[in-house]
């Protein structure tokens, strides 16, 4: 019995390291076409444009809210009782609009973020796709611990989104 399974247990061996050396296989870096590609760059570009009012806003805000906490720090004991109440509440209230906008602007900018950049990975998609079916390959993963760059073929997907 030992005679017959040692032989057919190497045969099996043998058949999957050739089946193994005919698989073709890659892997894309999905991070780095987020951030290399050229239209992943253009993405954060105009991002950075549409929101950059906002976002002066908000540091205009903050300024002034930090220019009347230290007002009153310094001050805070010299003023009349009923203007440092005044100017507490004050404070208060550009505090929690400040929280509020900041709020508000960090869902409207990965709304954003997460709209525009659909649109990259789709078209990355579809290069990865035609690369695989104009390569051969039987499967390309996105998620690795390790890849070795000679299964590594996000350079090649990052030149044809170049084009």
């Amino acid at each position: 019995m030992q005679k017959i399974l040692l032989p057919l247990l190497f045969g099996l061996l043998l058949s999957g390291a050739a089946m193994a050396n005919d698989f073709k296989f890659g892997y894309i870096n999905t991070q780095r076409v987020f951030q290399d590609s050229p239209m992943a760059k253009s993405v954060k570009k105009k991002l950075e444009l549409e929101f950059s009012k906002q976002e002066q806003d908000i540091q205009k805000s903050v300024k002034q809210a930090r220019e009347l906490q230290t007002y009153l720090e310094k001050e805070g004991l010299t003023i009349p009782e009923a203007d440092r109440t005044r100017k507490e509440r004050e404070l208060a209230t550009m505090s929690r609009d400040i929280q509020r906008t900041q709020r508000e602007f960090r869902e409207d900018l990965n709304r954003r973020q997460n709209e525009e950049y659909a649109n990259v990975h789709d078209r990355a998609r579809k290069v990865i796709r035609e690369i695989a079916e104009k390569e051969k390959f039987d499967l390309i993963v996105e998620t690795a611990v390790y890849a070795s760059p000679r299964v590594d073929i996000t350079e090649r997907v990052l030149k044809v989104l170049e084009r």
